[in-house]
This record gives structure tokens, C-alpha cells and sequence, in this order.
């Protein structure tokens, strides 16, 4: 399955305000021709971005493996 055949879900993400507007404002700017902007094509090539950049410091630029488990809410886990 490729990246354009994947499903796409509901995430719920709680953003900074100036950063979501700063994001919605580029988004409809850039809606037409060439760029065909969505917030949610922000959002997946920001994220995918972020994950390379991560992958490569932090796991030798392998994917990381499976989570055992849910994400749970609250304070970032102390390393």
C-alpha cells in the first residue's frame, strides 16, 4: 500500500493558536493553482517532514519501531 492509498483518520491536536491561524492563513492562500494547498496537506508534509528529520537523529534514519501500546495524555515522559 502506498502513501496515496492509505486511509486517512481524525486526529484531534491541540496547536498554539497564532500557529493554526499562521497555517490556515497559508493554506487558503495557496489553495489554487500551482500549489493546491490544503491544511491537511500542510499537516502530512510537515509531519512526514519532521519524522525523516527526527528518524535521522535520533534512530539512525530508521523507521522507529511499533508502539506496544496508545498514546496516553498528559506530560511528556522524563527521559
Amino acid at each position: 500500500m502506498t502513501r496515496s492509498d492509505c486511509p486517512k483518520i481524525r486526529a484531534t491536536l491541540y496547536l498554539p493558536q497564532d500557529l493554526l491561524e499562521e497555517a490556515r492563513d497559508a493554506a487558503v492562500h495557496l489553495a489554487g493553482f500551482p500549489a493546491r494547498l490544503t491544511l491537511t496537506k500542510l499537516a502530512e508534509q510537515a509531519f512526514r517532514a519532521e519524522l525523516a528529520r527526527l528518524k535521522m537523529l535520533y534512530n539512525d534514519g530508521r523507521d522507529f519501531p511499533p508502539r506496544d501500546a496508545d498514546l496516553r495524555g498528559g506530560r511528556p515522559i522524563a527521559a
